[in-house]
C-alpha cells in the first residue's frame, strides 16, 4: 500500500491538472500523446510523450511510436528522477508529520474523517501521524479500478527501458516542489473535502482512463468542465506554475543533447500548457502520428 501511495501523489498531479486543463477555451485538435519538438536552433528533434502515471494491467500499453522516440533520444526526462537516492530520501519524508492529523481538528471533525476512511480501508488511528499528503494520495489509490498486484507503473516501465539502453535520466522538478505545489493548492480541510467524493473520482479515472488509451485530448477536456475538483488558485498552484517552471529548463536540455520528455498528460494542452508555452518560445512543436 504504501508505495502505491507514493505514486498516487503523481498521480493525483495529473488527474487534477486535467481537471483545470479541461477548462481552457485553447482546445487543441490533434489527438496525439507524443509531440516532436524542432526548431529554434535544435540540431535534434526531441520529444515530449505524455503520460497516465498509474495504471490496470489490462489497460497498460506503451505506444511503439514512444519507445521509438525514446531509442532516438539521448536523455529520458521525467517530472521526478526516481534514480535520484536524495529523490527518494525526500519521497520518504514527506509521509512525516509535523502533528498529529486529529490535532489539527476538532472532535466532531476527526470522527467525521474516520468515517469517510473507512471507505478507503483505514481509519484516523492508523494515520494520525501521516501527513496531509499521504491523505492525499489515498484518493489514487481509490480511483485505480484494479487490485494492487494488477498495477503498472507507466514512467517506470519507461525508466527500466531508459536504464536498460543507457540513456541519461534526468528530473524536471523535485520531489519538495511538488510538495510544495499540493501544499499550496490543498490545505488539511481542502483534502478531506476531496476524499468524501472518491466515486466522482473513480468515475473520473474510468473515464480519463479510456481517453488516454484513444490519445483522445478532446475527451480529456470535456471530461473536466466542472469546478469540483479544482478552482483558480489550485490550477496556478498544481499545473501553471509547474508547466513555466519545466518550460524555462527543457531548451537548455533539448539543445545539449536530444531528450524525451515523459510528463502527465494533462499538462501538455491549455493557455498554459507545455506545448504552447514551448510554441511561444519559437519552437516547432508538432503531434506525432508514428516514428
Amino acid at each position: 500500500m504504501k508505495n502505491l501511495i507514493q505514486l498516487g501523489f503523481a498521480a493525483l498531479l495529473s488527474l487534477n491538472s486535467i481537471t483545470a486543463n479541461a477548462q481552457s477555451k485553447n482546445i487543441s485538435k490533434d489527438n496525439s500523446l507524443l509531440w516532436e519538438v524542432s526548431g529554434n536552433g535544435l540540431s535534434k528533434p526531441s520529444y515530449i510523450t505524455g503520460t497516465f502515471h498509474i495504471l490496470c494491467s489490462k489497460d497498460f500499453e506503451i505506444k511503439p511510436k514512444v519507445l521509438k522516440a525514446l531509442e532516438k533520444s539521448e536523455n529520458f526526462v521525467m517530472e521526478i528522477n526516481y534514480t535520484d537516492p536524495a529523490e527518494m530520501m525526500s519521497l520518504q519524508k514527506m509521509f512525516k508529520a509535523d502533528k498529529k492529523i486529529s490535532d489539527q481538528l476538532s472532535p466532531e471533525e476527526a470522527r467525521e474523517l474516520n468515517t469517510v476512511l473507512a471507505n478507503y480501508g483505514t481509519d484516523l488511528k492508523s494515520i494520525d501521524s501521516s501527513s496531509p499528503q499521504t491523505l492525499y494520495a489515498l484518493l489514487s489509490t481509490k480511483a485505480i479500478p484494479c487490485a494492487q498486484n494488477e498495477v503498472k507503473l507507466y514512467e517506470m516501465e519507461l525508466l527500466q527501458k531508459a536504464m536498460k539502453d543507457k540513456k541519461s535520466i534526468k528530473g524536471l522538478e523535485k520531489v519538495e516542489d511538488q510538495m510544495k505545489s499540493i501544499n499550496e493548492a490543498y490545505d488539511l480541510k481542502s483534502i478531506i473535502t476531496q476524499l468524501k467524493m472518491d466515486k466522482e473520482y473513480q468515475i473520473l479515472f474510468t473515464q480519463m482512463i479510456e481517453a488516454f488509451k484513444n490519445e483522445n485530448v478532446q475527451s480529456l477536456y470535456s471530461l473536466f468542465k466542472d469546478e469540483r475538483f479544482m478552482n483558480d488558485h489550485q490550477e496556478k498552484a498544481m499545473l501553471t506554475n509547474r508547466n513555466q517552471n519545466w518550460v524555462k529548463i527543457m531548451p537548455d536540455m533539448m539543445k545539449k543533447e536530444s531528450s524525451l520528455f515523459a510528463v502527465g498528460g494533462s499538462h501538455l494542452m491549455g493557455e498554459n500548457g507545455i506545448i504552447p508555452l514551448l510554441q511561444a518560445k519559437g519552437f516547432t512543436v508538432k503531434p506525432v502520428s508514428g516514428l
